[in-house]
C-alpha cells in the first residue's frame, strides 16, 4: 500500500516539545494517493495551521484477484474503507483496519489529535470511521460524501461484493445507521456538496439522509451541510473550499 505524508515545519525536530495534529484524507473512487497531493492545494493550509497530513491509496493493488479491475467502482481503486468478509477479497481488502488501526498507530512524531477529511467514497469512509472511532478521530469533514451507502447503487454494489448479503454487516459501515445509534462525545461535522454534482442529482450521495440521521442525536451530533451552487464532483470544488475545512478542524481542536 502506498500513501502520502506531509510534514509541516518542525514536525521532525526531536528536540521540540510541540505536538502536531494529524489529518487523514481518504480519496474517492478510482483515485490513488497522488490525486489529492497534486490537485487539492492542501499544502498551503497544512503549512499555515501546522497539520501533518496523511493520504493513503484507495485500495490494495497488485493482488491478482480475479475480477479486481473489471469495474471502476469496485475492486482496485474502490476499497470502500471496509474490511471484506467475502472470501476472495477478505485477505487483502481490509481498508477499515488499515486506516483505523494500522495507519493511526504508526506515529513517529508527537501527535495531539487525529482528524478525518475525505471526498466521495472517501467521504463515506470519513464519516463512518469517525462515528465508529470517536476516541481516535476528534473532528470530521467531507466533500460530496457517499452518505448512506446501503441506499445507493454504489454502496449496495460494494457492500454486497465485499460483505455478502447480510444487511447487518452493511449497516455496521453505513454512516446514517451509525449516526442514529451514536453515543460518543460531541462531534461537529462539516459537509460541502456541489448542487451541480451529477452523482448528487442521481441520488448516489444522499447527504440529506445523513443530516436527518444526525438530527436524531442532535445533542451529540451537529452536521453543517453546505450546498455550493454550481459546483460539480471535481477537485476544482475541493480546492475552492479546502481552506474552510482546515479552519473547521482548527476550530474543533481549539474547543477540545
Amino acid at each position: 500500500m502506498k500513501f502520502g505524508i506531509y510534514l509541516p515545519e518542525g514536525a521532525t525536530d526531536k528536540e521540540s516539545p510541540k505536538k502536531f495534529p494529524i489529518l487523514f484524507y481518504l480519496s474517492g473512487l478510482t483515485c490513488t494517493e497522488e490525486n489529492f497531493i497534486v490537485k487539492s492545494g492542501f499544502q498551503r493550509y497544512a503549512s499555515q495551521y501546522g497539520f501533518i497530513v496523511v493520504n493513503p491509496d484507495t485500495s490494495p493493488r497488485g493482488c491478482n484477484i480475479e475480477g479486481e479491475s473489471e469495474s471502476w467502482d469496485f475492486g482496485v481503486g474502490a476499497g470502500f474503507y471496509v474490511d471484506a468478509v467475502v472470501e476472495k477479497w477478505s485477505k487483502n481488502f481490509r481498508m477499515y483496519s488499515y486506516v483505523c488501526e494500522e495507519m493511526t498507530s504508526c506515529r513517529q512524531v508527537p501527535v495531539v489529535n487525529c482528524f478525518c477529511h475525505f471526498y466521495s467514497m472517501g467521504g463515506h469512509g470519513a464519516l463512518m470511521c469517525a462515528l465508529k472511532n470517536p476516541s481516535i478521530f476528534r473532528s470530521v469533514s467531507a466533500f460530496a460524501p457517499i452518505s448512506n451507502p446501503v441506499n445507493c447503487l454504489w454502496g449496495q454494489k460494494a457492500f454486497k461484493g465485499y460483505l455478502g448479503d447480510d444487511p447487518l454487516k452493511w449497516c455496521s459501515y453505513d454512516s446514517c445507521r451509525l449516526a442514529e445509534t451514536y453515543e460518543g462525545p460531541n462531534l461537529n461535522i462539516l459537509i460541502d456538496q456541489g448542487d451541480g454534482d451529477k452523482f448528487y442529482v442521481e441520488k448516489q450521495l444522499l447527504p440529506e439522509n445523513f443530516v436527518e440521521a444526525c438530527s436524531l442525536k442532535k445533542e451529540k451530533l451537529k452536521c453543517n451541510l453546505r450546498l455550493q451552487k454550481g459546483y460539480d464532483h471535481s477537485y476544482y470544488f475541493i480546492s475552492t473550499f479546502i481552506g474552510d475545512h482546515f479552519a473547521h478542524h482548527v476550530e474543533n481542536l481549539a474547543a477540545q
